[in-house]
């Protein structure tokens, strides 16, 4: 993913569709059609894209949503940096130490990094997306009522991925935003930044994880990862501290210790280079100085929530120990096995949530916000401890 994909998305939030839009789908991917025809791709791969394509209107409502930007912080990391996916992490490290090893080699990017964005990316290769990317962009394309000529540029972009053979139309699913693979590159990054990473002449990120390996590193590398130097580290801010805070505010380490700010549990201050102090959840909550590995990740998807998870889930993959400081909120985030356990005791009760996957979604939220009100709760739908332990003691 992209800052450019993310920005333009949060431009689209609260946007509603207008429904002549509906009617003019047809004769949009006639458009599309003649614009694909127009940038060489051959009329035999635009066929068989644009047979029998139909609009999906879960793509414009999942253009609002974005977990990144709704999802408080201490949640948003709780699924994405729990022990269960430190675990994985730590096996993937081990089953692909060769393949990482390589690409560690190849780019500078640390293999503890790669693999952490491979599993905040798709779980390490098990939710990549099921939208076929032809219907996803053709939707956002004609129906997203702003920025469409991103969506058009990126079905193009997708269609030249087909054309060269490097995967097939059928395997080219992914997210409703165009991102695909076990990295979840969108097709113009894709066409930039993937490479071959098992020698067969080929860029595929869907089925060779070697190849999405490689390529993730390359992103990184391109995005201006200092090869041996981290990424940042948590800091105590002081009581009352007034100073700057922001990923593009940085300043000397030596600034930051001048006002008073130290390492989580004791020692100086390190690093070379500038660091700019973040602090996602408002001065009462966890602080971190961030350099240069920082922003790297952060130019994958455009988001400090996500640039976190990134950074602390190649910390914890290493053995480093997670945040220390509580968040600040009564009520703790939940790991996925405890989500799962609080889908099964809804369940229990008679709701319907769906499989008890630790996925959040529409029906549990409705069946969480039952329960808050049956106990006298704020109805937030939100699946969070206060929650769980109720129906554990009910």
């Amino acid at each position: 993913m992209t800052k450019a994909r993310i920005l333009i998305f949060a431009a689209l939030a609260s946007c509603a569709v207008a429904s002549p839009a509906l009617a003019d789908f047809s004769s949009c991917v006639a458009g599309l059609r003649s614009r694909a025809l127009a940038s060489g791709i051959s009329a035999s791969t635009v066929n068989q894209a644009f047979s029998g394509v139909q609009p999906d209107m879960k793509i414009i409502e999942l253009m609002q949503n974005q977990p990144e930007f709704k999802t408080p912080i201490w949640d948003y990391l709780g699924t994405l940096v729990d022990d269960e996916k430190v675990a994985e992490g730590r096996r993937m490290l081990a089953q692909y130490s060769s393949t990482l090893a390589a690409a560690e080699s190849r780019f500078g990017v640390d293999r503890h990094t790669i693999v952490a964005v491979w599993g905040v990316e798709s779980d390490f290769g098990k939710a990549g997306g099921k939208f076929p990317l032809v219907q996803a962009l053709s939707t956002g394309a004609c129906l997203a009522p702003r920025r469409n000529d991103f969506f058009r540029g990126e079905l193009i972009s997708a269609l030249k991925i087909v054309e060269r053979g490097d995967i097939s139309l059928s395997r080219l699913n992914g997210s409703w935003a165009g991102a695909f693979g076990h990295t979840q590159f969108i097709p113009s990054t894709y066409l930039r930044l993937a490479v071959d990473g098992d020698g067969d002449g080929r860029r595929d990120l869907v089925d060779s994880i070697p190849d999405a390996l490689h390529s993730t590193a390359n992103f990184m590398a391109k995005a201006g990862w200092v090869t041996g130097a981290s990424w940042g580290y948590e800091v105590d801010v002081p009581e009352g501290y007034s100073g700057p805070v922001g990923r593009t505010g940085k300043q000397p380490v030596s600034s930051w210790a001048a006002r008073g700010i130290t390492k989580v549990g004791g020692g100086a201050l390190t690093g070379g280079g500038n660091a700019g102090l973040i602090m996602p959840a408002g001065r009462n909550g966890p602080g971190f100085l961030v350099f240069k590995n920082y922003d790297a990740a952060y130019s994958y998807n455009g988001a400090d929530s996500y640039a976190l998870a990134i950074s602390l889930l190649s910390d914890r993959i290493r053995g480093r120990p997670g945040i220390q400081t509580a968040w600040p909120t009564d009520d703790p985030p939940l790991s996925r096995e405890e989500r799962r356990e609080l889908q099964r005791l809804l369940i229990a009760r008679g709701h319907d949530v769906g499989e008890p996957d630790g996925a959040v979604g529409a029906k549990t939220r409705a069946a969480i916000k039952d329960i808050e009100r049956q106990i006298g709760m704020p109805q937030t739908g939100r699946p969070g401890g206060k929650v769980l332990n109720a129906l554990r003691g009910r």
